[in-house]
C-alpha cells in the first residue's frame, strides 16, 4: 500500500487504527496502559461489578506515586511507616490490592524501580516509539520524547481500555513547533517549553498534536526531549512527539521490557521509518528561533505566564485581549506582584526539584552543579529534591549528588509526585514562594494558597542560594 507523505502522527494513528467509523471518530488500539493510584480504584470496581478481566494484564503496569509520602516508608525493622491522610492510604491501598487481583504487574512503593509513572515508563522500556500509549494523568504526553502518541485519559477511559485495550477518539489536527538553531549557555530544555509555552499561550495547540522539531530538538538529550513532551498539554495540545533517532534507540536498547533479539530488529524497523516524510504537510507551523529563548520562568498563575529571568511582571493593560487583562489582574493579586517589578528581585522561601518533567538523572545532575559547593540561603525555609525513580535515586547516590544537595541545605527524598502537587504531605505554605521545576502553577496546585515560579533545575538551584528568582547564568559564568 502506498501512501502520499505523512506526518510521524499520521503514521503512528494509521498504524492502530481497528475500525474506521462513519462518524469520522476510530476505534484505536493501545500499546500501553500506565496506572496509578488516583484514577484507578473507580476503574477496577465498576470492572469487578461487571465481572469483566483486563484484557491485556501484561501490557499494563501499576505504579504508585501520587499520594506517596516522600519521606522514609520503612521503620528501621522493616515495617510499613503509616500514612496519615486517610484517602490517600485508602488509594494507595486499593492500587495494591487490584493491580494482582487482575494480572497487572505491580511496582511496590518500596521496590527499587518504583517511581513517578512517567519516569518508570520510560526508564523500564515499557514506553516505547510509535506506540499508543494512556494513563489516567494529564501529564502522559511526556512519553512523546520517545516517539510515542502518549496522552491522559479519565477514569471511564481507563476502565474502557482496561476492559477493551481500546479507545474510541477523533483524530487530531497535526502542528509542527520547530525550534532552529542552537541554544545559549545555560538555556535547558525546560527553558524551551516554557517559551514555547509563552509563544502559543495555554490554548495555542488545542485539538493538535505537536511534533516538536528542528536543531534545538534533535540535539537534546532523550531526558531533555521527555521534558519538552510532558508540557505539551500546558499549551493545550492532545500530546507532544519528538521524532524517534539513534538516541532514542540506544536509550532503550537492554531495558527489562525493551523488545529483545528477532524482535528488537523488527521494532527499530518500525522506529526507524517513523519519521515524517518529506513532503507531508501540518495543518499549522509555529518556528521559533533558539537565540530568542533565554532562562525563563513564570509570573502568573498560567504556565503561558511565562517571561526570560531578565524580564519584569507585565500590567494587565499591557494584553490587548479583555479577558487576559482580567486574567492578569487575577493573578498579579495571587501572587503578590506588582507591575514592573523585576522578577530577579522576587524573593522565594521554597525550591522544589523533582516532578514527571523535571526529576531525571540529567535535572539531578543540572541542580547539582549550580549547588557544589554553595549553600541554600538564610530566607529559604524548606528545600527539597525528589529522584524521579528509585532507579535515579541510586544513580545520582553513586555519583555524590546526594552530598552535594545535602551539603547544600536540601532534604534528599524518596521518589514520587511530591511538591508538584498537593496530594502528600508536601505542600508549600500559604502566601510563600516556590521555585519549582513542575509543569504547573495553578492556583494552590502546590498547597492552598502556595505561589508558584516554574523554572528549570539549574534555575531552581540558582534560586536556593541566592534567595531570589535568579539569572543561573550568573553563577555559571
Amino acid at each position: 500500500m502506498t501512501h502520499s507523505p505523512r506526518t510521524l502522527y499520521q503514521k503512528i494513528w494509521d498504524a492502530h487504527v481497528v475500525e474506521q467509523r462513519d462518524d469520522g471518530t476510530a476505534l484505536i488500539y493501545i500499546d500501553r496502559h500506565l496506572v496509578h493510584e488516583v484514577t484507578s480504584p473507580q476503574a477496577f470496581e465498576a470492572l469487578r461489578v461487571a465481572g469483566r478481566k483486563v484484557r491485556r494484564p501484561d501490557l499494563t503496569l501499576a505504579v504508585p506515586d501520587h499520594n506517596l509520602p516522600t519521606t522514609a516508608r520503612r521503620s528501621a525493622d522493616g515495617q510499613r511507616v503509616p500514612i496519615a491522610d486517610f484517602e490517600s492510604a485508602q488509594q494507595l491501598e486499593a492500587l495494591e490490592r487490584n493491580a494482582p487481583a487482575f494480572g497487572i504487574r505491580y511496582i511496590g512503593d518500596a521496590d527499587a524501580e518504583q517511581g513517578i509513572v512517567h519516569v518508570v515508563g520510560p526508564e523500564q522500556g515499557f514506553s516505547l516509539p510509535g506506540a499508543t500509549i494512556v494513563c489516567g494523568d494529564s501529564h502522559t504526553a511526556c512519553h512523546g520524547g520517545l516517539g510515542a502518541l502518549a496522552f491522559g485519559i479519565g477514569t471511564s477511559e481507563v476502565e474502557h481500555v482496561l476492559a477493551t485495550q481500546t479507545l474510541l477518539l477523533k483524530q487530531s489536527k497535526s502542528m509542527e513547533v520547530r525550534v532552529d538553531g542552537s541554544l545559549l549557555p545555560g538555556v535547558t530544555a525546560k527553558d524551551v517549553v516554557l517559551h514555547i509555552t509563552g509563544v502559543l499561550g495555554a490554548a495555542g495547540g488545542t485539538g493538535s498534536v505537536i511534533e516538536y522539531t528542528g536543531q534545538v530538538i534533535r540535539d537534546l538529550s532523550i531526558e531533555g526531549r521527555l521534558t519538552i513532551s510532558n508540557m505539551a498539554i500546558e499549551h493545550g495540545a492532545r500530546a507532544g512527539l519528538c521524532a524517534p533517532d539513534e538516541k532514542t534507540i540506544a536509550y532503550i536498547k537492554g531495558r527489562p521490557y525493551a523488545p529483545k533479539g528477532a524482535d528488537w530488529d523488527t521494532a527499530v524497523a518500525w522506529w526507524t521509518s517513523l519519521a515524517t516524510d518529506p513532503g507531508a504537510t501540518y495543518d499549522k507551523v509555529v518556528v521559533i528561533d533558539a537565540k530568542d529563548i533565554a532562562p525563563s520562568v513564570t509570573w502568573g498563575t498560567s504556565p503561558e505566564d511565562v517571561l526570560p529571568i531578565s524580564g519584569v511582571v507585565p500590567a494587565p493593560e499591557s494584553f490587548a485581549d479583555p479577558s487576559k487583562q482580567e486574567a492578569a489582574k487575577a493573578s498579579l493579586a495571587y501572587m503578590g506582584l506588582t507591575p514592573g517589578q523585576r522578577m530577579e528581585d522576587v524573593e522565594v522561601q521554597n525550591i522544589f526539584i523533582g516532578s514527571c518533567t523535571n526529576s531525571r538523572i540529567e535535572d539531578m545532575r543540572a541542580a547539582a552543579a549550580v549547588l557544589k559547593g554553595r549553600h541554600k540561603a538564610d530566607n529559604v525555609k524548606w528545600a527539597i529534591v525528589v529522584p524521579g525513580s528509585g532507579l535515579v535515586k541510586k544513580m545520582a547516590e553513586d555519583e555524590g549528588l546526594d552530598r552535594v544537595f545535602i551539603e547544600a541545605g536540601f532534604e534528599w527524598r524518596e521518589p514520587g509526585c511530591s511538591a508538584c502537587l498537593g496530594m502528600n504531605p508536601d505542600k508549600v505554605p500559604a502566601g510563600e514562594r516556590c521555585a519549582s521545576t513542575s509543569n504547573r502553577n495553578f492556583v494552590g496546585r502546590q498547597g492552598p494558597g502556595a505561589r508558584t515560579h516554574l523554572v528549570s533545575p539549574a534555575m531552581a538551584a540558582a534560586a536556593a542560594v541566592t534567595g531570589r528568582l535568579t539569572d543561573v547564568r550568573k553563577l555559571i559564568g
